[in-house]
């Protein structure tokens, strides 16, 4: 029998929880990515994270890479063990396990009805809008702008959950502030210690972090420290970045817009269907996965644990039945824009689509 330890819970909007034994490598990580469904309540888990390998006996091996049985992977490099057990996972591993835990979650919230995204999302005059977009479109510059306007509300700018019901619930994680946010958000920028590369410059460091990235996690301290003092950016609450406004974690979903840059001359959009927004939600999420975040899933697909046709047919179907009905769009902004430049036409295609959508909804 396995041994209780103190832990720290995390209730993920009523649908899955986290225990997280407290004195694991992992929990300083987790505590921070995972404080905004940090609670007091202890339930049974979902999913447990700790320290503590599980045997695997008569293992089968796929060549030096990964150990699997029926039911659990272990990779071998990073000695991070993931067990499937009916309606529970558990994660063991020596070192930060978010990277472990993202893929996971996801897995567990489609069981539960609900798909993870990566979008910026907010919730306006009570209804809510998606904004999937790969890394570096604007999402956190246009964020910023929609919260100096009427009606606006704050629910995240990385990642979200959409319910087959249609309803996005928030994720109101630590951002991610770049010398480039410095005249969008400049009362981040106030009294600081830790400095920051210039802007061009922080491309290059982008760079570096993401190679030294998956050795850095396997040790806490240097990951630790690294993440605080990365000259790369600058990690704060969304309580800090927007003093006094109150965030929004739950609300029907109006409309979703994919927002991507592209070589043309001039922002444009163009509807599309709800099948389209469907497909590039599921690619989009998983391209902007951490790398091991991508080997964990095609570890658990490759052993059969959680077979490609299972994980992604089942995410899609929870999407399709969110998006049913739901105006979907394609904005295209130029790749030559600055963030800046980028977040201004953004928010102004949204001001003169948005109306409309409402009313329908409405």
């Amino acid at each position: 029998m396995r041994r209780q330890t103190k832990a720290l819970h995390f209730d993920i909007h009523g649908r899955v929880t986290i225990r997280v034994d407290e004195k694991a490598p992992a929990a300083a990580q987790l505590q921070s990515m995972l404080a905004c469904f940090a609670t007091d309540t202890e339930r049974p888990a979902n999913i447990i994270v700790d320290d503590r390998p599980e045997a695997m006996p008569d293992a089968g091996l796929v060549e030096h890479e990964l150990a699997y049985t029926e039911n659990s992977v272990r990779f071998q490099d990073d000695r991070v063990q993931v067990v499937r057990d009916a309606e529970q996972w558990r994660i063991h591993g020596p070192g930060e396990l978010l990277t472990t835990v993202v893929p996971v979650l996801d897995s567990a919230m489609v069981g539960r009805g609900a798909a993870m995204i990566h979008a910026a999302t907010m919730a306006y005059r009570g209804h809510a809008i998606a904004l999937p977009a790969a890394g570096g479109t604007g999402k956190t510059s246009t964020v910023a702008k929609l919260m100096r306007r009427d009606g606006w509300s704050f629910m995240g700018d990385d990642w979200a959950f959409l319910t087959e019901d249609a309803t996005l619930l928030g994720y109101a994680k630590p951002m991610f502030i770049k010398p480039h946010h410095r005249a969008i958000y400049p009362h981040l920028f106030e009294g600081v210690r830790k400095p920051l590369v210039p802007s061009r410059l922080s491309d290059s460091v982008s760079r570096l972090t993401t190679v030294v990235h998956p050795y850095v996690i396997r040790y806490p301290r240097l990951a630790d420290f690294s993440r605080r003092w990365s000259p790369e950016h600058r990690m704060v609450s969304p309580g800090t970045a927007f003093p006094g406004r109150e965030l929004t974690t739950s609300a029907p979903l109006a409309a979703a817009v994919y927002v991507e840059r592209f070589e043309g001359a001039r922002s444009r959009v163009v509807e599309r269907t709800s099948e389209w927004m469907v497909d590039r939600m599921l690619g989009n999420f998983h391209i902007e996965m951490a790398g091991f975040s991508q080997r964990v899933v095609t570890g658990l697909a490759a052993t059969s644990v959680v077979p490609w046709r299972e994980h992604f047919t089942a995410k899609g179907l929870v999407l399709d039945k969110a998006l049913d009905g739901r105006p979907c769009h394609l904005l295209q902004v130029p790749s030559s824009y600055t963030a800046d430049e980028a977040s201004d036409d953004i928010v102004r295609h949204l001001e003169q689509l948005l109306p409309s959508v409402l009313d329908e909804q409405i």
